[in-house]
């Protein structure tokens, strides 16, 4: 039993050497280093061209921005202009009847039955 212990002791020791030597061989480099290497890239032409993604660039109009505004205004006031998601516009229903005889129609209908409470069909009584 001594013999393996000693045996496994010596081999962990060789692998956790072996690690330390290792990992001190590729230490990280500076960042002075990493930005000479680039610019020696870049000199030597080994760094591919065109392979970022482009800066986007904002539209450019020739109409001036103070006749834009003007008419921006002028369509507003005029409602042409949507507000909101592209919503349609809402017209309130109209009618012919005074308020006094829809308001009697309703008692009427409701007296007959005819009105459905919650959300089940008109039950007549």
């Amino acid at each position: 039993m001594n013999k393996s212990l000693i045996t496994l002791s010596v081999l962990a020791a060789a692998l956790f050497t072996a690690q330390v030597a290792v990992a001190q061989d590729a230490a990280p480099k500076t960042r002075a280093e990493v930005k000479g290497e680039a610019a020696a890239a870049n000199k030597a032409g080994t760094i591919e061209k065109g392979a970022a993604v482009p800066k986007a660039t904002k539209p450019k109009s020739d109409h001036p921005r103070a006749e834009t505004k003007a008419e921006a205004a002028a369509a507003n006031k005029a409602g042409t202009i949507e507000k909101g998601e592209g919503a349609p516009k809402t017209t309130k229903p109209s009618s012919n009847k005074p308020r006094a005889e829809v308001k009697a129609e309703a008692a009427a209908a409701n007296k007959a039955g005819d009105i459905s409470k919650g959300e089940g069909p008109a039950v007549k009584k």
